[in-house]
């Protein structure tokens, strides 16, 4: 927990404070595991007691009578005690109580007492682990709103554009009435717009945009900090490296989605470069992919899918030194036209359009296979996306040239204090806790669980399978129900939209082609009778 964010390091660009990235021996992680392990239990325990709730709704009555000018006046003075005297117990409650009061006034939503204990569990850095449906949206507001009042900067982090929007706006009139400025940073916001909801107390940002934030800010330091030498560049400098920094620090993040962006994502390598120009390049590039075509599978090369790997056999490294001998000198290396040779057989294997990728107005376009959307800036690496080009006939882009990269798990161990919320987290809960330090609390539901989950079934191939969704979807559709069909490509989701259309049933699908009606369609999602097809972009 933030106990004392008077002694907590300032939010500014020069010291932009974070934690030092610690190497664990095996000591380390035994010592952590069993210290964790009694931690959780003292603090799950901790949580679910109705003690604090009832001190939430004491603070509560006392205060459900003031006018919207006296509540301001309350958090004018509770900003006060929480910065200089810490986040003691009391003074949680009362913020919490406050917040509550604020939230139910301006956007008409009142915490229920599963929401409280899911608060104190975000402030006391873990991960609380809520049902679907049971509004972390509105919990997170607890934790963020009491920190920032504490004077922390909070970073609430979700997993898509849409719902960063989204939340920010909604959540948006409660902080305010706080006295808190709240800021959302989504995709293709200019610098200064970034700069400035960086600024805010509270900012709703994607895990991708931050993390290449981070990045960006690390490119503009260069490779050797000197606070004193930013210190003296800010205070003298009018083009200082410090003005065009955009975080002021990693203090507190509240991460949605956490075993998804935390476990699922943990190793995705996220890379910033820049574009190499290369004479002769697409000539190269269409001679590996042509070589690739004249090798045959299990002689010269082998597939492996569950790894997805393809390595060349003997035979295969043979033929190719055969075939470069009568080709030009970029060929004459074994290292270098095996390696282009295997990633142009991955290219055309290992990488189906609308699944991995997609065309978009002529280019290649990677789909993330997490949130189903398209990632128009980004590209593989070490000229597999160059060779996906030449695959589909596109213009072929520059391979470009690596200027930073971090992974998910290093930026988010970089918080001084993180926290997150999931509905499926339990799973994971030896990861988080090892990785990341972070013990799991399940958090009870508001009212009797009413949801019934089916066992799984198994069909012999994939015809069987689909005929069998598009009937359950006919039977749930006659009665009236809305319909929500999950699946992982868009390829799936056009192959769902042929089989419905045959069966004469209206839907709407919503995947990486349609996302600028993504608002539209979800907002319909849940009207009688509607059928929607929606890739995980659907968040």
């Amino acid at each position: 927990m933030i106990d004392q964010p008077a002694h907590f390091p300032p939010a500014n660009h020069v010291l932009r404070p974070e934690r030092k990235e610690l190497r664990w021996g095996l000591l380390d992680h035994a010592w952590r595991i069993i210290t964790n392990g009694f931690v959780q239990l003292y603090q799950e325990h901790d949580h679910r007691v109705s003690t604090f709730v009832s001190k939430v709704e004491d603070y509560g009555r006392s205060i459900e009578g003031m006018t919207d000018l006296e509540l301001t006046e309350e958090a004018h003075r509770l900003r006060r005690l929480l910065h200089f005297q810490g986040l003691q117990r009391e003074r949680v409650a009362r913020s919490f109580a406050l917040i509550r009061e604020v939230a139910s006034r301006t956007i008409g939503m009142r915490h229920f007492h599963t929401q409280i204990i899911g608060g104190r569990v975000l402030l006391n850095g873990m991960v609380a682990e809520m049902e679907t449906g049971e509004g972390k949206t509105l919990t997170a507001t607890l934790a963020a709103g009491t920190a920032a009042l504490a004077g922390v900067p909070v970073h609430v982090i979700t997993v898509n554009d849409y719902l960063t929007a989204r939340d920010a706006e909604w959540m948006g009139p409660v902080y305010r009435a706080l006295g808190l400025e709240v800021g959302c940073v989504v995709h293709d916001m200019p610098p200064e717009a970034r700069r400035a909801a960086y600024n805010c107390d509270v900012t709703y940002c994607t895990n991708k945009e931050i993390a290449f934030d981070y990045l960006r800010d690390w490119i503009a330091l260069g490779s050797r900090v000197n606070p004193l030498r930013l210190q003296a560049e800010y205070l003298y400098g009018q083009g200082a490296r410090v003005h065009r920094l955009l975080l002021r620090g990693l203090h507190f993040g509240i991460v949605d989605e956490a075993d998804s962006i935390l476990i699922d994502e943990a190793r995705t390598p996220l890379i910033l470069s820049k574009s190499l120009g290369s004479k002769g390049e697409r000539d190269f590039l269409e001679e590996a992919m042509a070589l690739s075509e004249r090798l045959e599978q299990g002689a010269d090369y082998k597939i492996d899918k569950a790894s997805r790997k393809i390595e060349l056999t003997d035979q295969g490294k043979c033929k190719l030194r055969d075939w470069a001998s009568e080709m030009g000198p970029l060929w004459t290396g074994a290292v270098r036209r095996e390696e282009i040779v295997r990633l142009a057989l991955t290219a055309h294997h290992l990488f189906k359009r609308d699944e991995e990728y997609m065309v978009k107005e002529g280019k290649v376009q990677i789909v993330d296979e997490f949130t189903g959307r398209v990632m128009a800036d980004r590209s593989y690496e070490r000229g597999l996306h160059q060779l996906i080009e030449v695959k589909e006939g596109c213009e072929v882009t520059q391979q470009p040239e690596t200027l930073a990269r971090i992974s998910y798990q290093r930026f988010f161990r970089r918080y001084l204090h993180l926290a997150g919320m999931t509905g499926t987290a339990w799973e994971v809960r030896g990861e988080l806790r090892s990785v990341y330090g972070l013990p799991v609390v399940r958090i009870p539901t508001h009212r009797k669980m009413q949801r019934r989950a089916y066992p799984d079934r198994i069909f012999p191939n994939e015809e069987e399978k689909w005929q069998a969704v598009v009937e359950k979807i006919r039977d749930m559709h006659a009665n009236g129900r809305p319909v929500l069909v999950g699946v992982r490509s868009v390829a799936a989701s056009e192959k769902a939209s042929r089989l419905l259309e045959g069966m004469g049933l209206s839907h709407q699908v919503l995947n990486a082609k349609q996302d600028k009606e993504e608002a539209d369609i979800i907002s319909r999602a849940g009207e009688l009778g509607c059928i929607t097809i929606a890739t995980n972009m659907a968040g």
